[in-house]
């Protein structure tokens, strides 16, 4: 169970990523689409688990695996953004939402 402040500081995040991601790191996305779905805070505020959805799902290797490159890129334009409300910049690491892919694979079995 997260505590509200877990929760705030998961919205925050996810927000400052997605911005981070659109104009900072336009060139690690190489051109897809990736959306920031889900942000997971551990109660010491020092991890941040964040969940990624990317179309087309071909590129998310390829961006999954840039985005562990240039994580210190992410961190440290994250850091600048909070940098007010938190003491450290907690510890990020990307993961891969593939419920776009499971829900399009029922669907092609539906039909």
């Amino acid at each position: 169970m997260e505590t509200t402040r877990q929760q705030k500081v998961a919205r925050q995040i996810q927000k400052d990523i997605s911005d981070i991601l659109i104009k900072e790191a336009a060139g690690i996305v190489q051109g897809a689409m990736v959306s920031v779905t889900t942000v997971r805070v551990s109660p010491d505020l020092s991890f941040a688990k964040i969940y990624l959805s990317v179309f087309p799902f071909e590129k998310s290797d390829a961006i999954m695996a840039a985005l562990e490159q240039n994580n210190w890129l992410v961190r440290k334009a994250l850091g600048t953004r909070i940098r007010n409300q938190l003491k450290q910049v907690p510890e990020i690491t990307f993961r891969l939402d593939d419920s776009l892919e499971y829900i399009e694979n029922i669907d092609n079995l539906l039909k």
